[in-house]
């Protein structure tokens, strides 16, 4: 039995100040106004910390120099190095890319869900920001690699059926889908992909509001990066942003590093939404982590590590430099939210949506991911199933 005792513990709504997590079994077990000391527990002292569920990020493509394209053993290395950020379960992410490349992501995939990594973030479904999206709003995503669902072979060439046969030969491993539902045979993509079990996310897209509403209407429940890559939104015409911002069923994310997305703008998408319909993402690239003028990569091309983002070497924004610990503290010192929106935001709101029973909340017989964080929202310790994979 593990008790993690003093902390401000962040429950869903409230506060328990200098209150106790009592841990058995991977399991939390009990929730403590006080702090305990049962008879044979292990003790540790979470006093002038912040204690809150472990974060989730459906939208990470690397870290420390890994990217999830680079091969054998990418993701593997990705999980082990999220838990130092407070992240407890991840969505590995790719960018467009051939059916090889993504099959072997899938197949890493696959490797760690049956058999989770020690000391590492549970590794989920994948999230494809994939090969079906506009490119006019293709930001770093490679050009060549894209395709129309309806596509075939042609000149040797892979097609957009080829991509969606290796989809359909890893189901489980597919978690979120990003495509653009304006493209030819958008709508059924969406249909089909849904009717599969996929999370469709609509993202990467010239849409227009109907369009919008129509792939809605056919079961898309997410929307990729809000406001970055789709159209603007106007009062005459709300775009893409609009439809999802005005649709309950449809949960967004937001890069909350406050360079993606302006901070009064993450505040309205708050206020829109609820926090309990957006979820903090990195978007990370794998630069985060990394100093400044550094270069790594993006799906094989190269990045450049900026001051606060990554960019392609013609200046192109390519993803972030983002981890969720900055994340949350950003949605409290710059985004105008409270600690419990924060974890909503950041924990919460992703496991629910992903159909996470149990994950993403400080409650009774809830996993035991957690996350302690100083008064500074740094990291201090991370727990995965009542484990600590690490501390500083």
């Amino acid at each position: 039995m593990i008790v993690v005792s003093g902390g401000d513990l962040i429950l869903s709504g409230r506060i328990v100040s200098e209150g106790s997590l009592i841990i058995d079994g991977g399991r939390i077990v009990a929730i403590e106004s006080r702090r305990v000391d049962p008879p044979g527990a292990t003790i540790v002292d979470a006093s002038d910390c912040y204690v809150a569920p472990g974060f989730i990020d459906v939208h990470v493509h690397g870290l420390h120099g890994h990217d999830t394209l680079d091969g054998e053993g990418a993701v593997a290395q990705i999980a082990a190095l999220l838990p130092r950020y407070g992240v407890t379960a991840f969505c590995p992410t790719t960018v467009a890319c051939s059916p090889d490349d993504l099959r072997t992501v899938l197949q890493q995939v696959r490797q760690a869900r049956v058999t989770p990594l020690t000391g590492s973030a549970r590794v989920l479904p994948a999230h494809l920001e994939s090969n079906f999206i506009n490119p006019e709003y293709k930001g770093a995503q490679p050009a060549d690699c894209l395709r129309h669902a309806g596509d075939r072979s042609r000149n040797g060439l892979y097609s957009g059926a080829d991509i969606l046969d290796v989809i359909s030969a890893s189901r489980p491993d597919v978690g979120i889908v990003t495509l653009a539902p304006e493209l030819p045979g958008g709508i059924e993509l969406v249909r089909s992909l849904s009717a599969a079990g996929h999370r469709v996310s609509l993202g990467h897209s010239g849409s227009d509001y109907d369009t919008a509403i129509e792939a809605i209407e056919a079961g898309a429940r997410h929307a990729t990066h809000l406001f970055n890559r789709m159209t603007p939104m106007t009062h005459r015409a709300p775009g893409l942003p609009g439809a999802v911002l005005a649709r309950e069923e449809v949960t967004v994310e937001l890069i909350c590093d406050g360079y993606h997305v302006h901070p009064s703008m993450c505040r309205v998408a708050i206020a829109a939404k609820g926090p309990d319909g957006v979820m903090a993402i990195t978007d990370a690239t794998s630069g985060a982590g990394l100093k400044q003028g550094l270069k790594a990569r993006l799906g094989g091309r190269h990045i450049a590590v900026g001051a606060q983002a990554a960019f392609l070497e013609d200046g192109t924004l390519a993803g972030s430099t983002l981890t969720m610990d900055k994340a949350f503290r950003n949605i409290v010192a710059s985004f105008g939210g409270s600690l419990v929106d924060a974890a909503m935001l950041c924990s919460t709101t992703p496991a629910r949506a992903l159909g996470l029973s149990g994950f993403g909340v400080l409650a009774d017989g809830a996993a035991a991911d957690i996350v302690v964080l100083d008064r500074g929202f740094n990291v201090v310790r991370t727990y995965i199933g009542g484990q600590q994979v690490w501390g500083s």
